[in-house]
């Protein structure tokens, strides 16, 4: 499948106004334009492509964006496989149009807390992953703010703004805005999440179930670049 360059520009833009709506502050890499990175001093900005910091736009090869697919950017995080970048955590904020999630999917070592900070509600449907990956029908808990909450496969849990759950490696996960709550353009709820997690490695930790799972899809160029994605810097 392809990905409209077009598409890539305008979410970032809508993320922009989003994220600004609700009064949060971004680093100064999150405006560069293309040009640009070809004049920063590269060595002293190897973090950010080796860590793979900034906008992430995918639609992970579904060719449906509006109901699978995921705008966020990624603040920090660390490289396992990398001496000079020892982190052992991560943060990214998130971008949820009501409606659209990536697709069902979990995480052979991360764990991640999923916190709603604004706008309408985050709607989160979990269940355990068995041995070999497959949704298990095992009854679980899960921790939402600190509080041990029994859960059944498949079920939903709300977030309303300042809740957060805790998702453990093995867990298959969705979640998504709320249909008819968030922060409203062009008749579409928007709200804003964090994920807070360990190190992030969206190359091998990520499993996905169905017949999605390209993390990085191939882009068609139908208009010039605005933004370098995380995967797309220069060369450092």
């Amino acid at each position: 499948m392809q990905f409209k360059r077009s598409i890539i520009n305008s979410s970032i833009d809508t993320a922009k106004e989003v994220i600004k709506h609700f009064g949060v502050s971004m680093p100064d890499f999150a405006a560069w334009k293309p040009e640009e990175w070809s004049h920063i001093k590269r060595e002293a900005y190897a973090e950010i492509k080796d860590c793979m910091l900034g906008w992430d736009v995918t639609d992970f090869g579904s060719n449906d964006f509006k109901n699978i697919g995921r705008v966020l950017f990624t603040l920090r995080n660390g490289n396992k496989n990398h001496a000079n970048y020892p982190k052992e955590y991560a943060e990214k904020l998130l971008i949820d149009p009501e409606g659209q999630r990536a697709p069902a999917h979990f995480h052979r070592n991360k764990r991640e807390d999923i916190i709603c900070r604004a706008g309408g509600n985050i709607l989160v449907q979990l269940t355990k992953a068995d041995k070999d990956g497959n949704p298990s029908p095992e009854l679980f808990t899960i921790q939402v703010d600190g509080c041990t909450v029994k859960q059944t496969p498949g079920g939903i849990i709300r977030l309303k703004p300042g809740m957060s759950l805790c998702i453990p490696p093995g867990t298959i996960h969705q979640f998504w805005g709320e249909e008819g709550t968030g922060y409203k353009i062009d008749g579409i709820g928007y709200t804003l999440s964090v994920e807070v997690s360990s190190v992030c490695d969206d190359l091998y930790d990520n499993v996905f179930l169905g017949n999605y799972g390209t993390r990085y899809p191939e882009i068609v160029e139908d208009e010039p670049k605005r933004y370098l994605l995380c995967n797309e810097y220069p060369e450092v």
